[in-house]
């Protein structure tokens, strides 16, 4: 018989290694955007996972396609394919500006692959000396050393010793930062359609057109991180879609499954044929698993209902939001896209982000930080109007014992 003991928050501390702080809640099951914790507590998720949970918890058509696969095969390795893969890659080419797909695990695993191909795609036809990367200030890539070095917050990336070289970070939507820095030395710039840790803060017109204009002229690439902009978060299926600029390289994961890991860097046949046979790959990248619920996902949100929905629901939000800050006055902003929101404390409540999200969770309803001081909200793209109503009425009970 096997040993018996409690499954609580105590736990964690006894058997995990400390690089997270979790609350004391530990969920056990969600149906949409409702979630259950041990004591059978509900709570209104209005954090989706971080942007991952793009339709809710145990969305029937993601359940039954997990369900399907894993009756048929679970897992092969890249010296064979499978359908899901096949099928899942040819939806992504048909959807976007791309014609080749790479898959991998996670946003960090497809941004390492877009910066790798950048490199070798640079030295390859334009030549060993260049490898400059340009990214951004606050911007963030992931967690593997590569792509935390290119995130611009050193506080990620400090502490393990020397950093992979000629990375360079500008100031976003400050064309002129970006100017002083490229040259034709430049491979790639990397850049957040949308800057999501960095703040919630959307490019302006000029500023996102004239990078793509700077990759031009000087025979860079673009790479767009769409890890959490993407698979419909801003109302589109890809942000890139709104911003009338392409880029040559995009990654997306988190959304992309719905709650099951995959991520995938997606591009064009010309820069693809640079990631030659052995210069990259992945053991659990385009697994027949995550392949079958990614398809799925896209094939529900890849509609003018969900899209166009999700710019409806944005607007609720962001009116709720209003009318709570016209009562307690916290916010000095709200500022995002489609259904990744960030609500700006002003300067009394300064660096007190988390005290909200722990009082909302609370209240009952899920909430996210962007930083130290901007309560992040990024649901269920089909969450429905009744829950929006009900989470942010819990998040105002929550803004009203802070501000009491």
């Amino acid at each position: 018989m096997s040993e018996q003991f409690s499954v609580n928050r105590e736990l964690f501390d006894d058997v995990m290694v400390p690089n997270y702080a979790p609350s004391a809640v530990i969920p056990v099951r969600g149906q949409g955007s409702r979630v259950w914790d041990q004591q059978d507590k509900e709570y209104v998720d209005l954090a989706g996972g971080i942007a991952v949970n793009c339709l809710g918890h145990c969305h029937p058509a993601l359940v039954g396609a997990i369900q399907e696969q894993s009756e048929k095969i679970w897992h092969l390795s890249n010296v064979m394919t499978n359908e899901p893969a096949l099928r899942l890659a040819k939806k992504l080419v048909d959807n976007t500006f791309a014609e080749k797909v790479y898959f991998a695990n996670s946003g960090a695993e497809s941004n390492e692959a877009a910066l790798k191909l950048a490199r070798r795609w640079a030295i390859d036809v334009h030549g060993s000396d260049k490898t400059q990367i340009i990214a951004f200030n606050q911007g963030f890539h992931g967690r593997t050393f590569f792509t935390v070095t290119v995130g611009g917050q050193a506080a990620y990336s400090d502490g393990f010793g020397p950093k992979p070289g000629d990375i360079v970070h500008a100031e976003y939507n400050n064309l002129d930062s970006v100017k002083a820095l490229i040259s034709d030395k430049t491979c790639a710039i990397m850049i957040e359609p949308l800057q999501g840790e960095g703040g919630i803060v959307s490019p302006t017109d000029e500023f996102i057109k004239g990078v793509r204009q700077l990759c031009d002229e000087h025979n860079a690439l673009l790479i767009f991180d769409e890890v959490q902009t993407g698979a419909g978060r801003l109302g589109s299926l890809y942000a890139y879609m709104d911003l009338g600029v392409t880029p040559d390289i995009l990654t997306t994961a988190k959304g992309l499954g719905g709650g099951f890991p995959i991520g995938a860097m997606l591009t064009t046949t010309d820069i693809a044929k640079h990631l030659k046979i052995g210069t990259h790959g992945s053991t659990y990248g385009g697994n027949p698993l995550a392949c079958a619920v990614s398809e799925a996902v896209i094939d529900v949100i890849n509609t003018p209902k969900v899209l166009n929905g999700v710019k409806a629901k944005a607007k609720i939000f962001a009116d709720g939001l209003q009318a709570i800050n016209t009562k307690y006055n916290v916010f000095k902003e709200i500022r995002g896209k489609g259904l990744l929101i960030g609500a700006v404390l002003n300067d009394e409540y300064q660096g007190k982000a988390k005290d909200f999200l722990v009082a909302a969770m609370s209240e009952g309803v899920m909430t996210l930080v962007a930083g130290a001081s901007i309560v992040r909200f990024a649901p269920s793209l089909i969450i429905p109007d009744e829950d929006i109503t009900e989470g942010l009425a819990r998040f105002e009970k929550a803004i009203a014992k802070i501000t009491a």
